[in-house]
């Protein structure tokens, strides 16, 4: 039986509130620490528990149980900090935080979703809301059964029907909003595991909260509940048939209008305090109201502008207090009687979800391992079970031990889930690996996977003219996956949610925010080229996340998807007069780390305007000097020469005395396999005998090719004849980094280069004193840079849907023949 407290407060008068209990001297001030203490503790709790990537509510529930009485064995320690008398301040503000909490999370979620998600989806949530519910409560009975004899049981969960509901609901529910923020930490957002999670984490949670809605006022109101329900359905009627369609008028026309002001923030908190009020008047929970408001307000910027401005205090800084108090209600005390049957019940009420998850997702033909992670990520729990053990343990439905063994439940389930995926779904141990990471590599009669990610429009326009040069045919197709990279900045889940429901094309343009209307116009280019041919697929994505781990999801996709080569555009870009202008410092620190560790070969492309040439018409250099990025180089100057549009030459610069030395300084990197196993004569032969092959192959059956040879016996030969060369202005360069070659006239070079990320010749093409008007490609081979080494494994003959990769669970199917 919970403790029953009561309060001695002096009124002087009963209608002078100000005057009683010293509100300023005592309330606000023991409420000002209480908050900052319970923010320094959440601080702490979370950097302490971020190696184990837990969400922020688990920290605050157990900085709560920190806080309780029983933890600290001290009545008098915490009485200083939390006496008795202020509890009623304290709930108060907690409820006004989560009524914020649950606003949000009600703007993030897109109603839409559930209409529109697929059977498979849809199916998978289902089983995995009713399968808990249902066993849920016969494992409550079965632990009524078992405490009976039990002197900590509790007579007022004799009459067991509200906590039947009470179990069902709080085991079935899935924190969406928790778990987005778990595969985002876990770079798992943009896989096919990720994206599937997701998909039936907004089902089940939407799912959820109509239980709550129809179930929880049966349970505050029994009998009558009948017409809470009736009446808040009304409510909810009322919200979007008319009140919404209004909203999305007066949004529209203020957004259009870009008069977006403070008082309608004003406007938008008195409408949450509104609808909480009505909801509560209803008999319903007031959250309901909260989380219908949220849904009304349609995405776009002023649904971002809310969330900028009220996350950090309604989110942040008031709901804390919730979760804390939460903790503090955890009492062992009274389970220690029945360890072994709550240490039991806690462990079947776990494996509830999964197992029901993991069964369904078997049924749709998933993969185990998939579908076990997939009912692992379902277990994770948010707001909505908390809120539905508190109103349980406020109205006596549920004793301190049952509510101590639930909460004990729910927070076991979700911080597991984070360290358990981590370890054995991490992308790079999910995805099979496969064998055609380079163009080198790639038959003529192979479709051809790119990744390209832009950060803007103004990228669009060169990577489509890169795509194009590719000339795709139906005997050699192109698959292009575009990744629109965007910095988060503000509510990490609003982000993810607009990515997964691309829920841009349900908006109209005024009401966009700034990245989905950039993303509608990157689409739209990429669209349009796909068009102009069959054979040329486009998929276009966004990537929100921090750009100091958006490489991840970069590099993740692309081991998803098996992709071969990624594009990236460089940090700056050409300006009116042709010299280059930094766009984002930030981008090149991005091109860096996915050059470090990518599964397959890179080209960064530094556009000077190559989307304004004529369509279909392109003059390419190849400067090929030797190694293994030359080589990869070559090969895809190889492959755009097939277009009949494009006239390429190569030139290849032999290296004579001085330049012809290996350099031997300490400064010299390990270039992976190639490197360490052959020396410099060995290498020079691999490319003699490639240099050989295109010659044959390509120089002699077409007329559009050309191949000719210059010497260089230094360094400053090696500039003097890309200067040379650049006086026939050719539309693009085509070089490689030279990872793979340890020449001291390149070394030198080097040491002079801005962006050594651009290799010694790519630096020299690409900087403004040199004066060219041309855009460069330059070429990493997968194996010659850091990371990865060389490592070839097959993954061929994988049983998956390759025209539905949203379906498949981390692996893409890609039945090739072996090189």
């Amino acid at each position: 039986m919970a403790n029953q407290l009561c309060y001695n407060i002096n009124v002087t008068s009963a209608n002078e509130f100000w005057q009683s209990d010293t509100v300023f001297e005592f309330h606000l001030s023991y409420l000002g620490g209480q908050i900052a203490l319970i923010l320094f503790l959440n601080r702490l709790f979370y950097y302490v528990l971020k190696p184990l990537r837990q969400p922020h509510f688990v920290a605050e529930i157990l900085v709560g149980f920190l806080l309780s009485r029983d933890l600290l064995g001290s009545h008098h320690l915490i009485e200083k900090v939390f006496p008795e008398n202020g509890v009623l301040t304290e709930e108060a503000i907690a409820n006004i935080g989560i009524a914020f909490y649950v606003f949000l999370t009600g703007i993030e979620v897109n109603p839409n979703a559930i209409l529109q998600a697929r059977k498979k989806a849809t199916c998978i949530a289902i089983a995995g809301v009713i399968i808990p519910m249902v066993t849920g409560s016969a494992i409550f009975g079965l632990y009524q059964l078992s405490s009976k004899a039990s002197a900590a049981s509790s007579s007022q969960e004799d009459n067991t029907f509200k906590a039947y509901i009470i179990w069902a609901l709080a085991i079935s529910a899935t924190g969406f909003s928790v778990l987005a923020r778990v595969l985002a930490d876990l770079k798992l957002l943009y896989t096919g595991l990720g994206r599937a999670a997701l998909s039936a984490a907004l089902i089940t949670g939407l799912y959820n909260w109509f239980m709550f809605l129809i179930l929880i006022p049966f349970v505050m109101n029994g009998s009558s509940g009948i017409y809470s329900v009736l009446s808040t359905l009304a409510f909810l009627v009322v919200c979007f048939c008319v009140i919404r369609p209004l909203l999305v008028r007066f949004i529209d026309r203020q957004t259009e209008q870009e008069s977006i002001e403070p008082q309608h923030l004003m406007c938008v908190v008195a409408g949450l305090i509104l609808c909480t009020h009505i909801t509560d008047t209803l008999g319903s929970h007031y959250v309901v109201g909260a989380f219908v408001f949220g849904l009304i307000i349609p995405h776009g910027k002023f649904a971002d502008y809310i969330i900028d401005n009220l996350d950090y205090f309604g989110a942040s800084i008031l709901a804390p207090v919730f979760f804390v108090l939460c903790g503090m209600r955890i009492d062992f005390s009274n389970l220690k009687t029945q360890w072994f049957l709550s240490l039991v019940t806690i462990l079947l009420l776990f494996t509830l979800k999964v197992f029901s998850t993991t069964v369904a997702a078997l049924f749709f033909g998933m993969p185990t391992r998939n579908s076990m992670g997939l009912g692992l990520l379902m277990n994770t729990k948010g707001v909505l079970s908390v809120i539905i053990l508190n109103i349980a343990l406020d109205g006596k439905i549920l004793s301190s031990s049952s509510y101590t063994l639930m909460m004990s439940a729910i927070l076991l389930m979700t911080i597991v889930v984070s360290p358990i995926i981590n370890y054995a779904y991490k992308p790079r141990k999910m995805f099979a690996q496969y064998k055609l990471r380079t163009v080198q590599k790639l038959r003529t009669n192979v479709e051809l996977r790119l990744q390209a990610c832009v950060h803007n429009t103004r990228q669009t326009m060169g990577m489509a003219r890169i795509f194009e040069a590719f000339h795709s045919t139906k005997l050699s197709p192109l698959h292009v996956f575009a990744l629109y990279l965007v910095e988060v900045t503000g509510h990490a889940t609003s982000l993810v949610l607009a990515h997964m429901e691309d829920s841009s094309s349900h908006l109209r343009f005024q009401n966009q925010t700034e990245s989905q209307a950039e993303f509608e116009k990157i689409s739209n280019t990429f669209d349009a080229f796909a068009e102009e041919t069959d054979a040329t697929k486009v998929e276009t994505h966004t990537a929100f996340s921090n750009y100091s781990t958006i490489h991840e999801d970069v590099l993740n996709l692309a081991e998803e998807r098996q992709t071969c080569l990624i594009l990236l555009p460089f940090h700056q870009h050409s300006t009116a007069d042709g010299s280059l202008e930094t766009t984002n410092v930030a981008h090149r620190d991005i091109n860096i780390n996915i050059l470090n560790d990518a599964p397959c070969s890179v080209g960064i492309l530094v556009d000077r305007g190559l989307g304004t040439f004529s369509k279909g018409n392109m003059h390419i250099l190849m400067v090929f000097i030797g190694g293994p990025d030359d080589q990869e180089a070559l090969a895809v100057a190889w492959r755009m020469a097939r277009h009949s549009g494009v006239k390429l030459s190569v030139v290849r610069i032999l290296l004579f005395d001085e330049a012809a030395e290996v350099d031997t300084s300490d400064r010299a990197e390990s270039h992976g396999l190639l490197s360490a196993t052959m020396d410099n004569e060995q290498q020079k032969d691999l490319d003699d005998d490639y240099v050989s092959s295109f010659r044959l192959m390509a120089v002699n059956n077409n007329d559009s090719i050309t191949y000719f040879e210059k010497y260089a016996h230094n360094s400053e030969d090696i500039s003097a004849i890309l200067t040379e060369l650049d006086k026939n202005q050719y539309d693009l360069y085509i070089v490689g980094r030279g990872k793979g070659r340890n020449l001291l006239a390149l070394s030198k070079l080097l040491e002079w280069s801005d962006y050594p990320e651009l290799g010694a010749v790519g630096d020299i093409l690409s900087s403004d004193t040199f004066g060219s008007r041309s855009s460069v490609l330059v070429l990493q081979q997968y194996g010659s840079g850091v990371g990865y080494g060389t490592s070839i494994q097959y993954a061929d003959n994988m049983n998956l849907d390759k025209d539905d990769p949203d379906e498949n669970l981390g692996v893409y199917t890609d039945n090739r023949d072996k090189v």
